[in-house]
């Protein structure tokens, strides 16, 4: 009897070990914990415009190959005439809401980024210049801190930030010192200083936007307010700025960006070749076909293309990022080129190479879009119509290597094949949507 209790128990001990080992198996092939399958990959950093897999692991892009086993993945989700991009990066956002303060781009003006930016394979977002480094602190705490997406800043060479005309035209509060004081305490995360909206002659706020951006060694992006002959937009862009520096609002025609015979103002050409960038910063009133089809045509394309998104432009001409990007396919460009002015070039222009691109060990920020065919209408920002036939639309958008955004659930099962009483059926590794809850102590 003791032997044959003894024959048992090592038995036992044997299927145990058996059990362990092939679970063990189990997990040691689910090499990634997603798996996005072919998918046509556009990465301008990495020259790539062709049908890859793309592997994730803990949150990073873990391979981008022409084939990957599906065997080797926790999760695996066909993308077959689907785009693969890096997530999108906005350059141009307002997003410290949460003030009350009315009429205020610190305040009621701006929208909270998570509503807008998932849904348009946006994962990076930069602020322009909403707060000033008397309240971005704030905005850090209430805002930056408490986003799933991750939000970035220009902090406006204003100390108050961007609340109106009152603090807006006060140049004594224009001041370079604490605003690149504030820009070095917050290293990577303020990015660029901003000046905005200043009705004077005086140029007062671009050159101390200037000299902050120069102490921090950070990027100036310019929005140039009203248009003054004492301060001409050719001296702007051809001395006032440095190679780096943005010029947003290109095809504004607010201040000259075309000349009266209807051509790029020469200027803007000249700039560029000085390395001066050039963004869209679509917003509600900086966007108009008559400006920008002809600048197209004359060869003049954005550098980076953003949205200038708050509540005066989210239900306007612009909608979102895809929107503006479509804009750009029907005037011409390649969707690798719209591509590329969405993801890789804005992430250069803030020195955050790690973004825009799918090298493996970057971050695992994609966006999946498809292009519609059809007949689409687009308007600028007089309601203007531009009619094309081809959008962009997103399917699907990861931060950090999880679903935050699954527009068709193709990342799901079917109801019909779940057990009767299923609950969640995502994993927490790859899915910040669904992940089945906590399991209480």
């Amino acid at each position: 009897m003791e032997t044959l209790n003894g024959t048992i128990g090592r038995c036992g001990a044997v299927r145990a070990t058996l059990i362990v080992f092939a679970v063990t198996c189990c997990y040691a092939q689910a090499q990634y914990d997603l798996l996005l399958q072919g998918g046509h990959v556009i990465d301008a950093k990495n020259k790539i415009s062709a049908t890859r897999d793309v592997a994730i692991r803990d949150g990073k892009i873990a391979a981008v190959e022409a084939r990957i086993d599906p065997a080797q993945a926790l999760k695996v989700v066909n993308l077959r005439g689907l785009y693969v991009t890096p997530g999108l990066v906005d350059i141009h956002v307002h997003v410290y809401a949460g003030t009350g303060e009315r009429g205020s781009y610190a305040g009621d003006n701006s929208v909270y980024p998570d509503g807008f930016t998932f849904r348009a394979g946006v994962t990076t977002v930069a602020d322009a210049g909403s707060s000033g480094w008397r309240n971005f602190d704030d905005f850090k705490q209430h805002v930056i801190d408490r986003s799933k997406t991750r939000v970035l800043a220009f902090l406006n060479i204003v100390g108050h930030g961007m609340r109106g005309p009152k603090y807006e035209n006060d140049l004594s509060d224009m001041e370079a010192k604490p605003a690149a004081e504030m820009a070095l305490r917050h290293k990577g995360l303020i990015i660029g200083i901003k000046t905005a909206h200043y009705a004077g002659p005086e140029w007062t706020p671009v050159e101390h936007a200037v000299e902050a951006g120069t102490l921090a060694d950070i990027p100036v992006m310019v929005d140039f307010g009203t248009n003054h002959k004492e301060r001409p937009l050719s001296e702007l862009v051809t001395k006032k700025l440095r190679p780096g520096d943005i010029y947003t609002h290109e095809y504004s025609g607010l201040r000259n960006e075309q000349d009266k015979s209807g051509h790029v103002n020469p200027a803007l050409f000249e700039a560029r070749k000085r390395g001066v960038i050039f963004d869209v910063g679509h917003g509600g009133g900086s966007f108009a076909w008559r400006i920008a089809v002809p600048a197209i045509k004359e060869g003049f394309l954005p550098d980076s293309i953003s949205t200038d998104l708050h509540i005066g432009s989210m239900n306007s001409g612009l909608k979102d990022m895809l929107n503006v990007m479509s804009k750009f396919l029907v005037m011409g460009l390649a969707l690798d080129d719209v591509v590329a002015r969405s993801t890789w070039n804005p992430a250069r222009e803030i020195h955050h190479e790690e973004l825009g691109n799918l090298s493996v060990g970057a971050p695992a920020d994609v966006s999946v879009l498809r292009l519609e065919r059809g007949e689409f209408g687009f308007a600028d920002i007089y309601g203007a119509r531009l009619r094309g036939d081809r959008r962009l639309t997103c399917e699907l958008t990861l931060r950090d290597g999880k679903v935050v955004y699954d527009l068709n659930a193709i990342t799901r099962p079917d109801w019909d094949t779940l057990p009767r009483d299923y609950r969640q059926t995502g994993d927490a590794r790859w899915d910040a949507i669904n992940p089945p809850p906590a399991r209480r102590p």
